[in-house]
């Protein structure tokens, strides 16, 4: 009977034990990086709510997202200098990202509902699992993403249409979205890209670009160092006038002391009530010059060249002039050295860490879009000794810029067409350089531009009315109520078509300048598609063809030594009366026909792309009519009255 209570118990007893821990199971299915040996990028969205105000526009009502994004290095290289594409779609402003920064060099907080590029900071490369015994710290990175999204609400969530590694050399699978909450993409070495760069490189290889900057760690300190910064442009048609550079400090460093440049404001007012003042108690912040987490720094006069307390570095103090390389080599890089004070937990002489989100910009000049430094060989230096011999810089960080073009650029100058058979000069085009929202009230900012005599060109939009209108009543052409409204540009140049024969042809070229900026070493470029193989001679410029994506369509030019400064807008003889008088310059340009069928009236003897300082102008939408030859006859002396007051004005 105990045999058999005993039994029954045991039965009892197995009959109750949970049915998975008496059977095998399957092994659970690997997490997706496993499988992954490349690198394993995930985005993540784990929480948001609804912001106010409330809104009846649901497309437009804000809510809170909080996002990791994790990059895993599961594979054979060290990846170095990460770079990731998130395809932000629902408007998204992005207020923080732990352990990244932009790459396109904006500073957070900042829009990214076009999608984004992140790039690593201050982790920017990750290491393998043979080379850390799968250390996840350094291997893997995740970013923390807090921001503002518009018109997801729960229970949708906001996740991007696309992630993707940006580094080069890589080839991304589709993205695989798990449930509604997790994106996963692997991304390995494309075998088709050749490298000369090899694993055991401790840094990246410098880049090209339209144009560079280096930031050279020259001497270093517990708690300071010196730095050199280079900027060197690499475009045939990329200039920097009257330069500006920022960027932004992730440490609470601050410039002490400078050579060769200066910061457009001097306050040390931050550091004196910030965590610097507390810590270097002893320190003369009167003689401090920015304490600003983005600085603006500004080239200084060549006036300031040999001083010795802020000059004596080569390549600077050029009132922030940058050449293209073909026009001067001297005249195409800038440079200037600072001393950088660190703060805690930075004290010792290897922790140095740059700046980040760098941006150039210049007066009338091309659009720049920088990326974030990335480490690269050490910079090399004529030593100091003079011996023949070279020093290198203690750590090197190069920015690479590039010249973007957006939709919502506004042109900084624009063009105006007439030609020897029709007496009508086509203008800049309205609002070819922007209005603003107020020009409404006062001109017709969608109106297209009225034509004009010749002589109109010469002065001031403002003077031009009485004779825009008077022409029209002479020419039976419609005025428009109210008036159009200004091109407001800082430069117009007229492009004059001005003979035209059997074997060849001419154009005439005149610049304005109606702002107050001087230009020195000016530079012009057009583009002829299909008559600039035939170009022969300038005659007050230099010029010659240059070839540009491997095309000698263009043609550059610059004007002769002593007549390379396009002065500003000046008074008139009589300020009480007479309108101001814009800048010039003018020179004949002469072609030959080489090319069969041109046709100079049908656009031919017209640039399809006008350049002044590197800057693309705004061109008319239509070409001079060439209704009939009778109009030549009546248009000599409009044209020869031109060049008389051309010439009576430079004298």
């Amino acid at each position: 009977m105990a045999v058999a209570v005993a039994d029954l118990i045991f039965l009892i007893i197995l009959t109750t034990i949970p049915f998975s821990i008496s059977q095998p199971t399957e092994k659970a299915p690997p997490p997706a990086a496993d499988s992954c040996n490349g690198i394993f990028l995930s985005y993540s969205f784990n929480q948001g709510a609804k912001l106010p105000p409330n809104l009846t526009v649901l497309a437009r009502q804000p809510y809170r997202f909080e996002s990791t994004l994790s990059i895993l290095n599961n594979g054979l290289q060290e990846l170095k200098s990460w770079k990731v594409y998130v395809g932000f779609q629902h408007d998204e402003f992005l207020v923080s990202a732990s352990g990244a920064v932009l790459a396109d060099g904006n500073s957070i907080p900042g829009n990214v509902g076009n999608g984004t590029v992140f790039a690593g900071f201050p982790m920017s490369n990750l290491k393998t699992a043979i080379e850390t015994a799968g250390d996840f710290t350094q291997m893997q990175v995740q970013v923390k993403l807090l921001g503002t999204q518009f018109g997801v609400a729960p229970p949708n969530n906001p996740m991007p249409s696309n992630i993707s590694l940006a580094n080069d050399g890589y080839l991304c699978t589709k993205p695989i979205l798990q449930g509604k909450s997790e994106m996963h993409v692997c991304c390995s070495p494309d075998p088709r890209v050749k490298t000369n760069i090899t694993t055991s490189e401790e840094f990246l290889a410098p880049q090209n670009g339209d144009l560079t900057i280096m930031y050279d760690v020259t001497r270093t300190y517990d708690s300071s160092y010196w730095a050199q910064v280079t900027i060197s442009n690499h475009n045939p048609l990329g200039r920097l006038d009257y330069w500006k550079l920022s960027w932004d400090w992730m440490r609470d460093e601050f410039i002490y002391s400078m050579k060769g440049a200066y910061p457009s404001v001097v306050d040390s007012t931050e550091c004196i009530f910030g965590r610097q003042g507390t810590y270097y108690k002893d320190l003369d912040f009167f003689n401090v010059l920015s304490c600003k987490r983005r600085p603006t720094i500004v080239d200084l006069p060549p006036t300031k060249a040999n001083d010795t307390t802020l000059g004596l570095i080569p390549f600077c103090c050029r009132n922030g002039t940058i050449l293209p390389l073909h026009m001067d080599p001297s005249k195409s890089i800038s440079a200037f050295q600072m001393q950088v004070f660190k703060m805690p937990p930075d004290l010792n002489r290897s922790q140095i860490i740059p700046p980040q989100n760098w941006q150039i910009s210049g007066v009338l000049n091309p659009t720049y879009k920088c990326g974030q430094p990335v480490r690269v060989s050490p910079s090399e230096f004529p030593d100091s000794s003079g011996l023949l011999l070279n020093s290198t810089a203690v750590a090197s960080w190069q920015i690479v810029c590039n010249i973007t073009h957006v939709k919502k650029d506004i042109p900084k100058c624009c063009v105006s067409f007439s030609s020897y058979y029709n007496e009508s000069v086509i203008p800049c085009r309205t609002c070819a350089c922007g209005c603003s929202v107020n020009s409404a009230r006062t001109c017709n900012a969608t109106s297209p531009a009225m034509l004009l005599p010749a002589e109109a060109l010469l002065v001031p939009f403002e003077n031009r009315t009485a004779m825009a209108v008077a022409w029209a009543g002479l020419k039976h052409f419609p005025v428009p109520n109210p008036m159009p409204c200004s091109d407001n540009c800082g430069v117009s140049i007229n492009w004059h078509l001005y003979t035209d024969y059997r074997d060849g042809w001419s154009a005439r070229i005149t610049l304005f300048n109606w702002g107050e900026v001087n230009f020195a070493d000016w530079f012009a470029a057009v583009q002829m598609n299909k008559a600039a193989p035939g170009f022969q001679a300038m005659y007050s410029f230099n010029a010659t063809t240059l070839e540009l994506d491997g095309s000698n369509s263009t043609i550059f030019m610059q004007g002769h030594p002593g007549l390379n400064y396009l002065v500003g807008e000046t008074d008139g003889v009589n300020p009480a009366k007479d309108p101001r008088v814009p800048g010039k310059q003018q020179s004949v340009i002469s072609f030959t026909k080489n090319i069969q069928g041109l046709n100079m009236a049908a656009g031919d003897g017209f640039p399809t792309k006008v350049f002044f300082n590197g800057e693309e102008c705004s061109l008319p939408k239509i070409l001079p009519a060439n209704n009939s030859r009778r109009n030549l006859a009546r248009f000599i002396p409009s044209l020869l009255m031109l060049g008389f007051v051309f010439l009576f004005i430079q004298q």
